[in-house]
């Protein structure tokens, strides 16, 4: 089993770089999708972040509101750091436990957006690194989240510059361009795999 993650700086497109592999028949795990399911349905890390962030990141409905939290992380490096804290581990136990399950598969993907962040490289055999142009991105990014484009710089600038990771990946898909182009830059990174 040859384990590739994909990663790359917020609305790159790695998203659809998932569901093209997903289309083509491959196993994909999500870490924004586990990242999601911690905060929504894991009891221990509700009640971690609560006492850690107190009442007021919750909606009135007792869910977690992840513009208040993203607002806070994002004006805080020690908030973000114990956010993290709280999160990653989990986050890779559920990446381990999906290899566990399909480690018959000739590769399984994981989808790590802050891959290098977290110095997770290590755990995978290939990285696909899925970059896309600085104006490209905060447009996808103001469209996709409703954000302000103070907001969307600000959740750009926080992630690490693209060419150090470009140098540490194995492959780099350039996603400037339509759908058709980015289906054909993933089959020839898996014919090369």
């Amino acid at each position: 089993m040859i384990k590739i993650a994909i990663t790359g700086n917020i609305a790159s497109g790695k998203s659809q770089v998932e569901n093209i592999l997903t289309s083509l028949g491959f196993k994909v795990i999500d870490s924004d999708k586990i990242n999601n399911k911690l905060l929504t349905e894991n009891n221990d890390v509700i009640s971690e972040i609560k006492s850690e962030f107190g009442d007021e990141i919750f909606e009135s409905t007792g869910e977690i509101s992840k513009p208040k939290l993203a607002e806070i992380v994002f004006n805080s490096q020690e908030k973000k750091m114990k956010l993290e804290n709280i999160l990653h581990k989990r986050i890779l136990e559920k990446i381990n436990e999906f290899f566990d399950k399909y480690n018959n598969e000739k590769f399984v993907f994981a989808s790590v957006p802050l891959l290098f962040e977290v110095n997770w490289q290590n755990n995978f055999d290939k990285i696909i690194f899925v970059s896309s142009d600085e104006k490209t991105r905060l447009k996808r990014l103001i469209l996709r989240n409703n954000l302000t484009e103070e907001q969307a710089k600000k959740r750009i600038s926080a992630q690490r510059n693209e060419e150090e990771k470009i140098k540490q990946s194995d492959f780099t898909i350039y996603n400037n361009s339509d759908i058709t182009a980015l289906e054909k830059s993933v089959n020839e990174i898996i014919k090369n795999i």
